[in-house]
């Protein structure tokens, strides 16, 4: 399973995305999503309350309007049923991480730029730590929050599945019709190595570097679907190959000649040696 980063055909994002990124939000915008925000927040708060206090099939949107202090026209501007009021920061979260794709640098490996993406999400509750032990124990409980949930992790997975495909090199030789498995596959890894270390973070009731663990899930994760990844290419016709990949290896006559970034693991580079002695042999 082999990556590349395009220079001249950037991965796809949706149209949503691309005017975001076109176009710099107004001082009168940034005011506006902000405040959207935080109504969103005020209405899951009202909405976890409500349902550790009379339960999530006792408790209706005029009550959660109420206890927010608004209309239940205002609940319906920004959420669709009560069942979406407890996750208010997922649509904001998936912006963010789409953003992260969007920016990456030329030289990062795309497995490493999809770790970096889902990190939006984990920010998103370590920034509150008790909302979300709070949140984790509803979701455990009722299982229309539940469903929610899966179908927010599913969005990520989308978005990182079709990042992954689009940065396939087709200069190397494999077969076309297994990419959207190999990109789903590994696209199902970095979000299922970041659930893990949720869930254990938050069953510790929100305790302990979450980051640190986060880092080891995604180490794991690289070694196993990463060998090889962007290792031994032969550069593109007029592309600067190596400035882009981890390690790189060209010969003049029966010399050697190796080049690597400073951050590149020495296992990766070592890889990278050996392929090309074997090549010559």
């Amino acid at each position: 399973m082999k990556y590349f980063r395009s220079m001249s055909q950037p991965a796809k994002t949706s149209p949503r995305a691309a005017t975001a990124s076109d176009t710099p939000e107004s001082p009168a915008g940034t005011k506006a999503a902000a405040q959207r925000l935080k109504m969103r927040r005020e209405l899951a708060a009202a909405a976890m309350e409500l349902f550790a206090t009379k339960g999530y099939e006792a408790t209706t949107v005029d009550e959660i309007a109420a206890t927010a202090g608004v209309a239940r026209r205002t609940f319906f501007r920004h959420f669709r049923s009560k069942e979406e009021a407890i996750f208010p920061d997922h649509d904001d979260t998936l912006t963010r991480a789409e953003a992260v794709l969007d920016a990456a640098p030329a030289h990062e490996h795309p497995l490493d730029t999809v770790c970096r993406g889902i990190k939006e999400v984990m920010k998103m509750y370590a920034a509150s730590p008790a909302v979300s032990v709070e949140r984790y124990r509803l979701t455990r409980e009722v299982p229309a929050l539940r469903e929610r949930e899966i179908a927010s992790v599913a969005r990520y997975e989308r978005l990182f599945t079709r990042y992954l495909l689009a940065h396939f090199d087709e200069h190397e030789p494999h077969d076309g019709n297994d990419d959207p498995l190999l990109a789903e596959v590994a696209a199902s890894a970095v979000v299922t190595a970041h659930n893990h270390v949720l869930r254990r973070w938050l069953r510790a009731g929100g305790q302990g570097d979450v980051e640190a663990q986060l880092d080891h899930a995604f180490s794991i994760v690289r070694n196993t679907f990463g060998s090889g990844i962007g290792a031994g290419r032969t550069p593109h016709a007029g592309a600067q190959a190596p400035a882009e990949e981890a390690a790189a290896v060209r010969t003049q006559g029966e010399v050697l000649v190796a080049v690597a970034r400073t951050d590149a693991p020495l296992d990766e580079v070592m890889r990278t040696i050996e392929e090309a002695l074997r090549l010559k042999q």
